[in-house]
């Protein structure tokens, strides 16, 4: 691998965090544009050691498998239940999720990369009004199942 390769791969995974940082910054999230970048950034060097060390011969796979572990580990402490309530949940999958975009920016699959981040951009913008409008009509539906 190059210079250049390397630099690529890591700035696709860098440009990839920060878009999706971007939108949960936007929305005031606790793992916003700092977090989502910097997962997505050490998840590719990750991969891209893994790809160096591995050249001649090696699997590339047994480094992806322990970042997935370890973000699952990081995410598990961004989710919080309060009593029957539990806070964190998208954002943890959100931080799991970039870190799979730096896996494939790393990998070199820059298409995937992007279509990946559009749909994780898209699934936290487009369905959060719909997951707002069907809890807000579960507590109208309770609140009157109570008065009556």
């Amino acid at each position: 691998m190059t210079n250049l390769e390397f630099l690529i791969r890591v700035f696709v995974a860098l440009v990839a965090g920060m878009l999706i940082g971007f939108e949960r910054q936007w929305h005031h999230k606790s793992a916003g544009l700092r977090t989502t970048t910097l997962v997505a950034l050490g998840s590719s060097l990750y991969v891209l050691l893994s790809i160096i060390i591995t050249q001649k011969n090696g699997d590339v796979t047994r480094i992806i498998g322990q970042v997935v572990t370890g973000i699952g580990f990081l995410c598990a402490g961004v989710i919080f239940k309060e009593g029957i309530s539990v806070h964190g949940l998208t954002t943890a999958v959100t931080i799991w999720c970039s870190s799979a975009i730096g896996c494939l920016a790393a990998a070199g699959y820059y298409t995937e990369t992007y279509i990946a981040t559009f749909l994780i951009l898209a699934v936290n913008i487009v369905l959060k009004p719909i997951d707002s409008w069907l809890l807000n009509r579960d507590r109208d539906k309770s609140e009157k199942n109570k008065s009556n």
